[in-house]
């Protein structure tokens, strides 16, 4: 059994919104570092081989490189905690239990690019993350770090939380981007991306708050030691969210790369009473399904996509056996459907059309022409939408079809 909680979740730095406490515990050594070696930040976060912890898993000097490469001006940080997809709640505890770490993260980022705007982006609907963010801010912005970041920038910083619109598309980068700049979270077509043209056209990162939340640790125990975490191929630890038909859901910080099985039958305690291991959503109900033949797979993301399937953010939704495999993604598949933003006409009546088949088939009432609508809709819809909300939805149907199609055509009328 590998040790939990060893990095980001350790009980001596769940200090909340105490600064002072967060500096007792070695919070601010990170930054400290970055301000006396600021051109060796993106090298150290490159050899640590940190990874977007918001779904994609895109290497994060990838995105500051080229904010840091762009000519003095405005430039920002934003630190996406909107968080909203069911079974996902990793960030909102950062942010309510440590959230230092993650605006310290933020400053580094800040420092390595020469960013002098960082803004704290937070889902409304958490208001306790919203609360704590708010006061840790504030005790940053009197800290002498924050001095020395003006100091290296030779002008001021702004560091401020902005509220998101609370909207499950809120959570997309060019979304996120579209609210910092007082406008209704529709996303925006890539290219250009956010590092060339962001908030009010200048050069943005935007990463998740898990994300960031690792940076501090790796300035100032090294890339190496970050590296050193992870299992076989993989760095670092990561933040899985279980939840579903187990003994012991919760947040538990694991080695990347530690296994499905240990996850959920050491670290969650096994199935509920009587219940029997059917499958789990992972990454969240955007993401694909895998079974019991699967239990083996290494939690890192590119031993999760060898198997058809994604990491995602880490949240992980255990099903049983009975538990009905097409009512889940019914359930998810409305919850996309109301979180379209309607600006793609096919996303907004994809997602419809796909509920409403869904729906049809689960309450008995589908015919084997309501299957091949399916099958059709997941061959039409994929990158249809300026942003990935269609093809989430289609990636769990899409998988749940290719592992459970039996279950489907069991409750089909004729």
């Amino acid at each position: 059994m590998h040790a939990p909680n060893q990095v980001l979740l350790k009980d001596n730095i769940l200090v909340g919104a105490d600064l002072s406490a967060w500096i007792e515990r070695g919070g601010g050594e990170g930054l400290a570092k970055a301000l006396r070696e600021p051109a060796q930040v993106i090298a150290e976060i490159e050899h640590s081989d940190l990874r977007g912890m918001g779904g994609a898993g895109f290497a994060t000097h990838r995105k500051w490189a080229p904010v840091a490469a762009a000519p003095d001006g405005d430039k920002y940080v934003v630190c996406n905690g909107n968080e909203d997809e069911p079974g996902t709640f990793k960030d909102r505890f950062l942010l309510e239990h440590t959230p230092h770490q993650v605006i310290e993260g933020a400053l580094i980022a800040a420092v390595a690019t020469r960013a002098n705007h960082v803004i704290i982006y937070v889902n409304p609907h958490q208001p306790r993350a919203l609360t704590v963010t708010r006061e840790a801010v504030g005790q940053w912005r009197e800290h002498e770090h924050f001095t020395a970041i003006e100091e290296l920038l030779g002008g001021p910083l702004s560091l401020n939380v902005v509220p998101s619109s609370g909207f499950y598309i809120g959570g997309e980068e060019t979304a996120v981007i579209a609210t910092v700049e007082g406008g209704f979270p529709f996303p925006r077509r890539k290219p250009p991306f956010p590092a060339e043209n962001g908030v009010h056209g200048a050069p943005t990162i935007v990463n998740n708050t898990e994300t960031l939340a690792h940076v501090p640790g790796i300035l100032r125990h090294g890339a190496s030691w970050y590296r050193s975490l992870g299992l076989g191929n993989a760095s670092g630890t990561k933040l899985y969210s279980l939840s579903g038909d187990v003994l012991r859901p919760g947040l538990y910080e694991l080695p990347m790369g530690t296994s499905l099985e240990e996850l959920v039958f050491v670290h969650g305690g096994g199935m509920l009473l009587g219940k029997e291991f059917k499958a789990v959503f992972t990454g969240g109900p955007s993401n694909t399904l895998l079974t019991k033949h699967d239990l083996d797979v290494p939690l890192d993301f590119d031993s999760v996509r060898q198997r058809r399937s994604r990491l995602g953010t880490g949240a992980m939704i255990v099903v049983s056996q009975g538990t009905s495999i097409v009512r889940k993604v019914a359930e998810y598949v409305n919850f996309f459907a109301q979180g379209s933003c309607g600006q793609c006409p096919p996303c907004k009546g994809g997602t419809f059309q796909l509920a409403r088949v869904l729906n049809r088939i689960d309450t008995g009432r589908g015919v084997y022409s309501d299957l091949e609508s399916l099958m059709n809709l997941c061959r039409l819809l994929p990158g249809s939408g300026r942003c990935g909300l269609i093809d989430g939805a289609v990636t769990v149907v899409e998988s749940s079809l290719h592992h459970f199609i039996d279950e489907y055509e069991a409750l089909l009328m004729a």
